[in-house]
């Protein structure tokens, strides 16, 4: 450090006699997790159910009628149909548990 700036530096430290730049630092850069965390744990909440559909465990055939432009998803004698693959998929999710339950 030059002379000067040892001075400027002491002057200042001086004026502040309680200053702990470690706390200031920890308190302006306080990071809480549990924000984050929470949301985590809903993100794996829902992928878990997800993960619990019908259409996901059994994995079951999907094609697109080509007269309709409508996919259709059918597994073990349940259909579904839809104008999209999800909306197929939901079907046969709605399908599947009527039939056989949850």
């Amino acid at each position: 450090m030059s002379d000067s700036y040892q001075a400027i530096y002491d002057a200042v430290r001086s004026r502040i006699p309680s200053c702990d730049p470690n706390e200031i630092i920890r308190n302006a850069v306080h990071l809480d997790a549990s924000h984050a965390i929470a949301c985590f744990q809903q993100d794996f909440s829902i992928a878990a159910a997800e993960m619990q559909r019908p259409s996901v465990l059994f994995r079951p055939e999907m094609r697109v009628r080509p007269s309709t432009q409508e996919w259709v998803v059918s597994y073990s004698g349940v259909n579904g149909v839809g104008k999209t693959p999800d909306a197929a998929m939901r079907a046969f999710d709605k399908a599947w548990i009527t039939e056989f339950g949850k």
